[in-house]
């Protein structure tokens, strides 16, 4: 029969047979077409491409359908179109050509084709080594360590389960988190992260061992002997698949069995389960579309831009910034609404030139400019592309020490943020820097551009580029956003005390002279881990369910703002009772700025962030209002009153957290408001077991050097949740029925994307009180809008209003479906301390 076109991805696949069964009909499952199995791994593209990427793919085909003798396949096939990427193995005996998924953005569409190929040709189960290809071609060391878990005779799979928990314990003692899988065959496979440091001779080597101790502590139950005659009644842990020559089916591969049964990550909840058994192509496909991916945090990252930097250092030697750990993605400034930084640097090495940095894919990328950046647009000057660096080098003055690279005295020749007109990879970049009013750049915007002199990166010159000040200057001092901290200020709260709004006016402290505050981004108990293992140590901090608020202290006053810039002074009066708890040094030096956050405490002693809404509204003399301030100071960024001259001022941003925290203990006593909680810098299950127990919604974990940041989201700080709360913009809302006729039934939600760029994320409809419907339909009313700010489908949009989207609110939330909407949603309040900017997915 002849095949039909179809376009994949972008691709032209042609396909044939689609109703040829491949799963003969069994006892409570249907028959299974070719169609059916291409949707299969289409459906679940965007969670499988993660596990294959970069790896090379061995194909076990049944192109006759389940029923039939199955070959394994490791050449690319001559008829596989010429879009498929591939790449190379050298055996003793030739070179085998493999198919390749990127896991890249760019080539998703290509990756999602060559899966539907695979399809096509039959090509159930997909078999992969633990390594990827390096850029190179090579390939790399593991990035993970795998156990499969083997039924012998008269074992279950439940008992398998047991096992599986006895690996993860040792594994988890070892600082590595494992994440289980039902193979879809008959076993438990464990997968682990590495950090790629070690060769898979190493790796398998480590494995064997522990297969060998969990044997010798069950010998009844365990065997890490291949004969298969010693594997009845017991789990055979096979090691040996961590050998750069061996694979093992990927996750979320089918397998060729008479069912339609998928290797299935699983949650460690699940493998508890009595009844545990394998999953089926339909079951799996319905967790995709409920978000569920235990396996992600393995997945494909980025290439390390940082392994360059690092290798040229030694952190031991040099008074640089030295990361352990790779920079994380998306998590760059520009990709969460706060504009890039840069940062020029003087440097007397051997040769004095100028480092010129922008941040860029959260590193900074960096050039050295022998005689400076140009300020005549006459002037074209050689910039010399080096290494990208650290986004913590921006702070960086000092010595580089003699003998170690780039020797010599670093001074900042200005820094500040710039706005990014034009980046072309590799090729151009046009861009406006906005210096410090004491800067080289004399304190105005001013306009470069950088053009690669030898684009097509021929000869050995193509790091070298030109760098122009731009004739047309006029974009520079136009719009150009400030330099400094942006600030403005909030209307005082209706109902706040208006005693305490004019006490707080005749304060000479002002929250123009406060700091951004420094993000943490989202992480997981893996990223920790991985970090001790590199030699990092981190401390552990209570993640409060309030408002992020700066406190700047003087000895007449105080003055607090948000997260956004807003004061809220008058709002929280009560925090000026920092005024009398300063001491030692804060005392002598006339003041400091605090970081912090407020909370609103109810009957239980915990966090209630709907009280705490009450309280910046001003209602807090309702009958049942019984709520109790909070402000949790868990840092301290200055010594030194808010304004006061350099000579009275001894900042703390770039001393190291570790510090910090033995400085804010000396200079802060505890109050009836204020209170310094404790920072755990024990076990990490410690922090959490408290933070469970004292019902908080996560921890924080800081890096026990990290500096202070202000306005950036530091890789050194992770916020881990165990309550999913979600920030939302409101974008409208849909007309109530029943009980709720005449009034509001739901909202309508949005969520920026990395871009910035507003996406529909669903609705909320359930966790408001009849009261709180009628004041957020007044409040909508006042913004209402004839067109919706994005595109909404049409049964969501069909009896809607629209707002203009400038409120942000807050919702708790089982997860974010796989279509990119909030999940099971309940409407916890409005959060008026941030942005639509700030407002990111979370969960």
């Amino acid at each position: 029969m002849a095949g039909k076109k179809f376009e994949v991805g972008g691709h032209a696949l042609t396909v044939s047979n689609l109703d040829k069964v491949i799963y003969p009909a069994t006892d409570g499952h249907d028959a299974v077409t070719k169609a059916e199995v291409m949707h299969y791994y289409l459906a679940v593209a965007g969670i499988l491409v993660p596990q294959v990427a970069g790896r090379p793919v061995t194909r076990k085909r049944w192109p006759d359908g389940v029923g039939s003798e199955p070959f394994f396949r490791k050449d690319l096939e001559d008829s596989a179109p010429e879009w498929i990427a591939r790449a190379d193995i050298s055996h003793k005996s030739g070179t085998n050509t493999y198919p390749l998924l990127s896991g890249s953005g760019a080539e998703a569409g290509t990756d999602a084709a060559t899966l539907a190929w695979f399809a096509q040709v039959a090509a159930l189960e997909l078999h992969t080594p633990q390594w990827r290809f390096n850029s190179d071609g090579t390939p790399a060391n593991p990035d993970r360590m795998v156990f499969d878990l083997d039924p012998g005779e008269g074992v279950s799979l439940t008992d398998c389960a047991k096992v599986a928990r006895w690996c993860r314990d040792i594994v988890e003692d070892m600082g590595m988190a494992c994440v289980p899988v039902t193979s879809g065959s008959k076993g438990i496979h464990l997968y682990a992260g590495l950090d790629g440091s070690h060769t898979a001779e190493q790796v398998a080597a480590v494995a064997h061992e522990l297969a060998k101790a969990l044997e010798a502590d069950h010998p009844d139950e365990v065997t890490s002997v291949m004969k298969k005659s010693e594997r009845a009644g017991k789990v055979f842990i096979d090691w040996s698949q961590n050998n750069g020559k061996k694979t093992t089916i990927a996750p979320y591969s089918l397998r060729g069995k008479d069912r339609p049964t998928v290797a299935a990550p699983r949650t460690w909840e699940e493998l508890a389960a009595a009844d545990l058994r394998h999953l089926t192509f339909d079951e799996v496909i319905a967790r995709v579309e409920d978000g569920c991916d235990p396996i992600a945090s393995l997945g494909f990252e980025e290439p390390d831009r940082l392994s360059t930097y690092r290798s040229m250092r030694d952190p031991s030697k040099t008074a640089e910034p030295v990361p352990l750990s790779r920079p994380g993605r998306r998590d760059s400034r520009d990709n969460h609404g706060s504009a890039p930084i840069f940062v020029i640097q003087e440097h007397h090495a051997s040769h004095l030139h100028w480092d010129f940095r922008l941040e860029h894919s959260d590193v900074l990328v960096s050039w050295a400019i022998p005689k400076g950046p140009p300020l005549d647009p006459d002037l074209t000057r050689l910039a010399v592309q080096t290494e990208d660096h650290p986004i913590e080098y921006a702070e960086f003055e000092g010595t580089i020490a003699k003998g170690e690279y780039g020797a010599g005295e670093v001074k900042i020749w200005d820094s500040g943020t710039y706005t990014r007109e034009k980046w072309r990879e590799g090729k151009e970049v046009i861009a406006v820097l906005h210096g410090r009013a004491d800067g080289g750049l004399g304190g105005i915007p001013r306009r470069f551009a950088l053009i690669r002199s030898n684009k097509d990166n021929s000869t050995k010159d193509d790091a070298n580029w030109l760098i122009k000040f731009m004739k047309d200057q006029s974009v520079a001092s136009g719009d150009a956003p400030q330099a400094g901290p942006r600030r403005e200020a909030a209307n005082p709260a209706e109902g706040s005390s208006r005693e305490a709004a004019k006490a707080a006016s005749r304060s000479s402290i002002s929250i123009e002279h406060l700091p951004e505050p420094m993000l943490a981004r989202a992480g997981t108990e893996a990223d920790v881990q991985r970090g001790r293992r590199e030699g990092e140590t981190w401390a552990f901090e209570m993640k409060w369910d309030g408002y992020r608020m700066l406190a700047g202290v003087g000895t007449d006053g105080v003055a607090l703002a948000s997260r956004n810039g807003k004061d809220y002074t008058a709002v929280f009066p009560e925090v000026a009772e920092l005024t009398g708890l300063l001491d030692g040094e804060a005392v002598e030096r006339g003041g400091a700025i605090f970081d912090g956050e407020i909370v609103a405490l109810d009957e239980r002693g915990r966090p209630n962030f709907g009280l705490l809404q009450a309280v910046a509204k001003g209602d807090r003399d309702g009958e049942d209002f019984d709520a109790e301030l909070r402000y949790m100071v868990f840092d301290v960024l200055q010594l030194g009153a808010p304004g006061a001259s350099e000579a009275q001022v001894r900042s703390l941003l770039r001393t190291p957290y570790a510090e910090r925290r033995d400085v804010l203990g000396s200079v802060l006593k505890s109050g009836d408001v204020v209170a310094v909680p404790p920072s755990y810098s024990g076990a990490l299950d410690n922090a959490v077991t408290v933070s469970r127990e004292l019902g908080l919604e996560g921890i924080v974990a800081k890096r026990a050097d990290s500096v202070y940041l202000p306005g950036q989201r530091g890789r050194a700080w992770l916020k881990m949740k165990f309550q999913h709360h979600q920030e939302v913009v409101v974008i409208g809302a849909r007309e109530g029925k029943g009980g709720r006729s005449g009034g509001i039934g739901s909202l309508l939600l949005a969520v920026p994307n990395d871009d910035g760029e507003l996406i529909y994320a669903g609705r909320v409809g359930t966790g408001f009180s009849a009261r709180q419907l009628e004041e957020i339909e007044k409040r909508l009313r006042r913004i209402k809008r004839a067109t919706p700010p994005v595109e909404v489908p049409a049964a969501d949009a069909a009896d809607a209003w629209w707002v203009t989207p400038k409120l942000v609110g807050e919702v708790a939330v089982t997860g974010r479906t796989r279509g990119g909407s909030v999940r099971h949603a309940v409407w916890r309040g409005w959060r008026e301390d941030k942005d639509p900017s700030d407002v990111r997915w979370e969960v």
